[in-house]
C-alpha cells in the first residue's frame, strides 16, 4: 500500500498523485536524450484519506485504465501550466501494463519541457499524478472494507509531474462521496426494517379480524 497519498478537484475531474517515488530520468542513451518513465497509478490499495474510524483505501485495476478514453493525454506540471509532452504528437507514451499506468515523455521539444527534465535529473522532482473523470454510477464502496474502486474511468486527461503529491482538498471530496455511500445503506437498511414492521402490523391486524 502506499500511505498519504490523497487526491483533488479540479474543472470536474479528479486527481491521484502518489506519493512514493515514481518518475526518474533515463540514463542518456545518445546525446539530447530527454526521456523520462514513471508510473502515474499502481493497482495496489492506498490510504486516499483518514476520518475518525480509521483509513478509507482505493484502488485501481487494470480494466479501469483499458476501458478509459486515452486519447491525446497531455504531460504538465502540477496539472497546470504549459503543455510539456503529449501523446498526440508522440512525446508521449501512456499505457497500463501489469504493474499500473506507465508513462514515457520526451521532453526535449520545448525549453519548458527540457527544464523540468533537469529537475527530475537531479531528483528534485521525484512523483507523479494523473487527472480523470468519471460517473458517479462508476464508483463502489465497500463498507466493510472501507475500499473505494470504480467499474469504469471514462477519460484520463493528462499527466502530470508534481513537488508534493498531497493535498488536503482531495480528502473533502472523497470523504463526502463515502459519506453519502454510508447513508444511503443506512437509510436503506432503515427502509427494509420499515417494511417488515408494516408487514407484521398488518399480519396481527388481519389475524385479529379473522
Amino acid at each position: 500500500m502506499t500511505p498519504n497519498s490523497k487526491t483533488k478537484n479540479k474543472d470536474g475531474a479528479e486527481a491521484r498523485a502518489m506519493a512514493v517515488m515514481q518518475l526518474r530520468a533515463l540514463e542518456d542513451k545518445e546525446q539530447n536524450s530527454y526521456i523520462v518513465e514513471g508510473y502515474a497509478a499502481r493497482y495496489e490499495p492506498y490510504v486516499l484519506y483518514e476520518d475518525e474510524d480509521g483509513a478509507v483505501y482505493e484502488q485501481f485495476t487494470k480494466e479501469n485504465f483499458e476501458g478509459a478514453d486515452r486519447s491525446d493525454i497531455i504531460m504538465q506540471y502540477d496539472h497546470e501550466g504549459k503543455v510539456l509532452a503529449r501523446t498526440g504528437n508522440g512525446s508521449l507514451i501512456v499505457t497500463p501494463d501489469d504493474e499500473g499506468l506507465h508513462v514515457i515523455a520526451d521532453l526535449g521539444r520545448t525549453e519548458a519541457a527540457r527544464q523540468l527534465y533537469e529537475e527530475i535529473k537531479a531528483g528534485m522532482i521525484t512523483k507523479m499524478s494523473w487527472r480523470f473523470s468519471t460517473d458517479w454510477d462508476n464508483y463502489q464502496f465497500d463498507r466493510e472494507k472501507r475500499l473505494l474502486t470504480y467499474k469504469a474511468i471514462n477519460k484520463i486527461w493528462d499527466v502530470s509531474a508534481v513537488s508534493f503529491p498531497a493535498n488536503d482538498s482531495t480528502s473533502i471530496s472523497a470523504r463526502n462521496f463515502c459519506d453519502g455511500e454510508i447513508a444511503k445503506e443506512k437509510a436503506r437498511i432503515e427502509a427494509a426494517e420499515q417494511i417488515e414492521r408494516r408487514k407484521a402490523e398488518l399480519i396481527a391486524r388481519l389475524g385479529g379480524n379473522a
